[in-house]
């Protein structure tokens, strides 16, 4: 399983696509920095092929006024969870 972190929100960037296309089925996606913008319901339909594999960073969302803001699908996790599923990845694959 392969970790894959987005730090762009769908609204900015297209990278997201790239994401998405390099991810298999076990995969995760973890959004941080910006990218937690992608958790919110009105993006998060961009997200709709890693449902219950997608991440979002609470300190990242906390930084924006955006806790508790976001869609039901994804699993909010804090520096320990990051931790943890870095820890459960085979490797990690940034995407800027």
């Amino acid at each position: 399983m392969i970790l894959h972190i987005l730090n762009r929100p769908p609204s900015s960037s297209l990278v997201y696509r790239e994401a998405l296309a390099a991810m298999s089925d076990t995969d995760r996606l973890l959004l941080v920095e910006d990218g937690v913008l992608g958790a919110l319901t009105s993006q998060v339909r961009h997200f709709q092929q890693v449902e219950g594999r997608l991440f979002a960073l609470r300190e990242d969302l906390h930084a924006r006024g955006l806790e508790g803001q976001c869609d039901a699908s994804v699993q909010v996790v804090d520096v320990d969870g990051f931790v943890t599923l870095t820890e459960e990845a085979d490797k990690t694959v940034s995407w800027f």
